[in-house]
């Protein structure tokens, strides 16, 4: 990857216009004004600008908002570093060793942005161009062979990706899962029982080994994590999509389970320091069992557990195991976080989680709902859910019926929400159990967690159409956690809006309803399409940006919380893309979404 502009000596050479001012100012606040002044005034023109493209025009009114933000005291205040301090020094050349490429690139982009400079869209090679010159039929017809070529070349990208519906993909874990079978003894009868799969979930490094490819560090990490008891396990089942070759296909099957050493040496140092309740969930449970965050919907937590771990889950840090012992709340404990429920009628929908409730016998569980069920206010009943993915088996006809029963249309919706990352993840069986809940009347619903192992181009795309095609409604697609320890897993802030934009807008429209959010911290969703709910502050010497996210009750509560949060270098995520064989001018475009 070529960074050879990211110099102070080219950003001075190529954007004169605003080093000129540096030696100009008298002061630093003279020179906050100075170039606040100039960004205003570069925006001004462009929109007088005749034939101005309204891409152009867009990017320089985003990048004229960004430079003014960063520019403010407030802002150096918040983030500790002053990028218009940087900028001087820079203009002046005074050494600051302590500015990486990743600053300089972005300070470099914002610069030719403004300038109506940058590069243009990924798919710029067959973009609609205008047919305005054209009318009726004509017009109609020249349109619609655009859209042909532009989609044509969105297939060939979707189908690029691998799925787990591919018949030499079946074909293959077809001769895995019989190795694993025959490793644990087990018949094709009691593979497809979900309770010989929780009996047979492998928790040590070396039957791990035995049953797939593992190298040094991957075994390391797994024997360190085990050694100090952090959660894991993974079923025979989930084993069994895993590939015998390295060939980088599952490796966001593998990044779900396998923790990598700095995690795991990073939670084992946040553990001592007492501080893995990254969502401060322990600040919004009013009661045992319960999290209340929104107006209108609780989280009931029956089940601290689950059939297997995922790394970056935000629960980690309550649950001792997969499937460990005393994991269930109690009777006496459930049936009063739903007298709770019941004392609480602003509360129209519970969402029934953990842990996996899932994982529960089928009497427990009903436990569970005919309580909520016996709640008159309760609209909605949404279970929490990734057996569809790791033990599929789980989903029988009976439980299928189970949770059907609890359906009265009109009077109360049941769904389930479940967590598929990837397209490979998606089998045969798990097709087979989303019908079987889709028969009863049960809306099945996908949050995804836009990690850096599915964050390819299109690669979201194609997940989002493998599950309409089964009969699952895209939901929700997160922005990582910015949990420190999970920094293998996070991607910028910026590639989620990219993928939103370039990506996920040329989808039809039932694929592409999910929303794209990020869970903040002690303040819960915050939508990303929507710009006033956060500001891009500062840039830190390292590229990371530092963005001030404004709680979602703002323009309803009075609140005066942010939340501060650094982000990804985006040139250090560009560069972990091209290591893995994509092309970063591919992505040229990430550098313009705030």
């Amino acid at each position: 990857m070529d960074t050879s502009r990211y110099t102070p000596e080219r950003l001075r050479d190529e954007n004169p216009l605003f080093f000129a001012i540096v030696h100009q100012a008298k002061s630093l606040d003279d020179l906050r004004l100075r170039l606040s002044e100039l960004a205003l005034q570069l925006e001004f023109d462009a929109t007088l600008e005749a034939g101005r493209e309204a891409g152009r025009l867009a990017r320089i009114r985003d990048c004229a908002k960004v430079l003014k933000n960063i520019l403010k005291k407030r802002s150096d205040k918040l983030a500790g570093f002053s990028v218009v301090q940087a900028i001087a020094d820079i203009g002046s050349d005074v050494p600051r060793p302590d500015l990486g490429p990743g600053f300089l690139a972005e300070l470099y982009h914002i610069l030719q942005g403004l300038q109506g400079g940058g590069p243009r869209t990924a798919l710029d090679d067959i973009h609609l161009s205008s047919v305005d010159h054209l009318s009726g039929r004509e017009a109609a017809l020249a349109r619609s062979n655009q859209l042909d070529t532009l989609r044509l070349e969105v297939d060939r990208r979707i189908k690029a990706i691998a799925t787990g519906l591919e018949a030499a993909t079946v074909a293959r874990r077809q001769q895995r899962r019989q190795r694993i079978q025959e490793f644990f003894a087990g018949s094709d009868k009691e593979w497809a029982d979900w309770r010989w799969q929780v009996k047979h979930i492998v928790r040590d490094p070396g039957v791990l080994r035995q049953l797939v490819p593992l190298d040094d560090d991957q075994m390391e990490a797994i024997r360190l994590a085990r050694e100090h008891r952090l959660p894991f396990g993974v079923t025979p089942y989930y084993l069994s999509l895993m590939d015998d070759e390295a060939n980088g296909r599952d490796a966001a099957i593998r990044a779900q389970v396998f923790p990598p050493r700095d995690y795991v040496e990073q939670v084992l140092a946040a553990r001592d320091a007492g501080d893995l309740d990254f969502m401060g969930e322990e600040d919004t449970s009013p009661f045992d069992n319960i999290t209340r965050r929104y107006p209108a919907i609780v989280i009931l937590k029956p089940f601290n557990t689950c059939p297997q771990i995922c790394v970056y889950c935000q629960r980690n840090w309550e649950i001792d195991d997969a499937m460990s012992a005393g994991a269930y709340a109690g009777k006496k404990e459930v049936e009063a976080a739903l007298a709770w429920i019941a004392d609480h009628p602003a509360v129209h929908e519970v969402l029934v989680t953990g842990g996996d409730p899932l994982a529960m016998g089928d009497a427990a569980l009903a436990h569970v709902l005919d309580g909520l069920a016996a709640i008159e206010h309760v609209e909605r009943i949404r279970i929490g859910s990734r057996t569809l993915v790791t033990m599929p088996m789980r989903i029988t006809a009976r439980l299928a019926r189970l949770l059907g029963r609890y359906r009265q249309p009109g009077r109360r919706e049941v769904a389930l929400s479940t967590h598929v990352q990837h397209p490979y993840e998606i089998t045969p069986e798990t097709v087979a159990a989303v019908d079987l809940l889709r028969r009863q009347g049960i809306g099945v619903y996908n949050q995804l967690v836009y990690t850096f192992h599915v964050s390819r181009r299109f690669e979201a795309s194609a997940l989002r159409r493998t599950l309409r095609l089964c009969g699952i409604d895209p939901y929700y697609t997160f922005n990582t956690k910015g949990k420190e320890e999970t920094r293998a897993y996070r991607v910028p802030v910026a590639r989620l809006v990219q993928e939103q934009q370039e990506e996920a807008r040329l989808l039809p429209g039932l694929e592409r309803t999910d929303e794209a959010v990020f869970n903040v911290p002690r303040q819960g969703k915050n939508y990303l399409k929507s710009r006033e709910h956060r500001d891009l502050i500062s840039i830190l010497p390292s590229g990371r940006r530092v963005y001030e996210f404004h709680p979602w009750e703002r323009n309803i509560a009075q609140s005066t919380r942010t939340y501060i949060y650094q982000d990804v270098g985006i040139l250090d995520y560009l560069e972990r893309l091209e290591a893995i064989g994509e092309d970063p001018a591919d992505y040229d475009t990430i550098w313009y979404y705030f």
